[in-house]
């Protein structure tokens, strides 16, 4: 699904009422019939006898209010609706449906001051149709005010489109802003409600088809998508009834050194969750007994280890290449440590890859002095840094600016000719192509050590059944972000751990499963 720009949403809703002819009026009553719909199917189930409040801004956000109005007191919702009066402040389509609504003998209260609103709102919901995605600048006046009194009643909150008061292109916001609970955005989704704080305003988002037809978006050539989740369950790795060990994947992972053997022991746990046939991972000779005890059904294979360091050393580059050679895939990079040895054994192993690989972490920064060892020709790589590993990995600095951010991912992945899953709050996704995915899972819970582990054994089990290195990227940051807000669920964002994710895998595949 397309992810857009409040311009760019603007030029593709002015396509559609000029160039294909579908009345404005017809796209807002698609809009508030169907924002009406999933309030009554996902909220609140049954209407009868419901307060609601609706709160209304002069454009076609308060148009889209009005029809909600309508469709809610036909449900048998009692509805008032709050608008900044005199009625010539109003947009025509708004107008339009202001007049459907009074006819309909709704409670509607035109106000020339926030004073004017009653102390307390009598109401079981409102719902938030002040400013649309169009809105720049900072609420003043009654709008503003009417902001402020939402957030002051103690109900929940649905929005229209967006929070009202947020910048939907950068997710930030000057004065005074909406706090919602749910938001119904229209036709596609906006970029600023996944970045923060806007992700935290709008609450529970949902996405809600207007009657804008594919070929109009498509026409635009918009290169950033959001990953939904029937995106992610159409990626799954799909699997034979009569399938063997053999023909799920064999994934091989290069990993651990002294004092990192937990990453090495996540990345592969989390591979066999996520459908691997057979895992083995490759480890200095030393630390071997320790992964032996951390791991049951993933294998362990001692490799040639720096003397007393506890950390791979370049003399084992021969072994480490047979084992590629008898593997689908491989993983370079959990808990393996900076020593030097390591780092020029990486560099030379990299030079040679022929399997679909992922780089992570300190096989990241192995590339910091010479990233031009990178650059090479390789079948299928994913690097998955965090912003401080990115930031080794190119010659500038990473700009605030999300577009300037996304423009720079994407100048990098043709670089180094790889699919780069940048790693934060939201992770992305960005291909050769200069496609971009956002996911819209995970949470704050896990921002802690050992995340990013799991993830590379979910990409690499993917990889090693078979999947594009996009597709197992996209697949897998999602999977990854599920599994984290059902982890979080459970124990609750401040005491998740890594191995968490781990254990709410097998319920983060049932659910996409469902999907099929």
């Amino acid at each position: 699904m397309k992810l857009v720009t409040a311009e760019q949403m603007r030029l593709i809703d002015k396509e559609a009422i000029e160039m294909k002819g579908i009345p404005g009026p017809e796209l807002m009553e698609n809009a508030g019939r169907g924002i009406a719909e999933r309030i009554r199917d996902l909220i609140l189930q049954n209407l009868q006898g419901k307060k609601i409040g609706i709160f209304c801004g002069k454009g076609n956000n308060g148009g889209d209010g009005f029809v909600v109005g309508r469709y809610l007191h036909q449900s048998g919702a009692s509805v008032t609706i709050f608008y900044p009066a005199p009625v010539e402040k109003l947009s025509a389509d708004a107008a339009l449906n202001f007049g459907r609504a009074r006819e309909m003998d709704i409670n509607i209260n035109g106000i020339g001051s926030a004073d004017q609103l009653p102390d307390s709102l009598e109401a079981d919901y409102i719902i938030d149709a002040i400013f649309g995605t169009g809105f720049e600048g900072v609420p003043s006046g009654l709008l503003a005010g009417m902001i402020e009194y939402i957030n002051t009643q103690s109900v929940p909150v649905i929005a229209i489109d967006c929070p009202s008061g947020l910048n939907v292109d950068t997710g930030h916001h000057e004065g005074a802003v909406i706090v919602a609970d749910y938001t119904f955005t229209l036709a596609l989704p906006k970029i600023g409600l996944y970045h923060s704080p806007g992700r935290e305003l709008a609450g529970y988002i949902e996405v809600i088809p207007i009657g804008i037809p594919d070929e109009v978006v498509d026409s635009f050539g918009i290169k950033e998508n959001l990953i939904t989740i029937d995106m992610a369950a159409d990626l799954l790795p799909k699997r034979r009834p009569d399938g063997h060990k053999g023909d799920f994947g064999k994934l091989f992972i290069l990993a651990g050194s002294t004092g990192l053997t937990g990453a090495a022991a996540m990345a592969a746990n989390a591979s066999a969750r996520s459908g691997a046939g057979l895992v083995t991972v490759g480890c200095p000779q030393s630390l071997n007994h320790i992964l032996e005890v951390k791991l049951t059904e993933p294998m362990t294979y001692p490799l040639p280890d720096v003397a007393k360091k506890g950390a791979l050393a370049k003399r084992g580059l021969g072994e480490i290449k047979m084992k590629i050679a008898e593997n689908d895939a491989v993983i370079i990079g959990p808990g393996i440590g900076r020593h030097f040895e390591t780092r020029d054994l990486i560099q030379r192993l990299v030079a040679l890859l022929d399997k679909p690989a992922i780089i992570d972490a300190d096989g990241l920064n192995a590339f910091e002095k010479d990233r031009a060892a990178l650059e090479g020709e390789h079948p299928g790589l994913v690097l998955t840094p965090h912003p401080g590993e990115f930031k080794r990995l190119i010659d500038e600095s990473i700009p605030d600016d999300l577009y300037e951010k996304f423009d720079l991912i994407r100048k990098y992945a043709r670089k180094y000719k790889a699919v780069i899953v940048y790693k934060g709050s939201p992770t992305v996704v960005v291909d050769t192509d200069g496609q971009m995915y956002l996911n819209p899972t995970g949470n704050d819970g896990m921002a802690t050590g050992g995340t990013g582990d799991v993830l590379s054994g979910i990409i690499g089990s993917f990889l090693a059944q078979g999947m594009k290195p996009i597709d197992a990227a996209i697949c897998g940051i999602y999977v990854h972000g599920l599994s984290g807000d059902l982890a979080a669920a459970e124990y609750g964002k401040r005491s998740l751990i890594a191995s968490d994710l781990i254990e709410f895998l097998p319920d983060a595949f049932r659910i996409l499963e469902s999907y099929l």
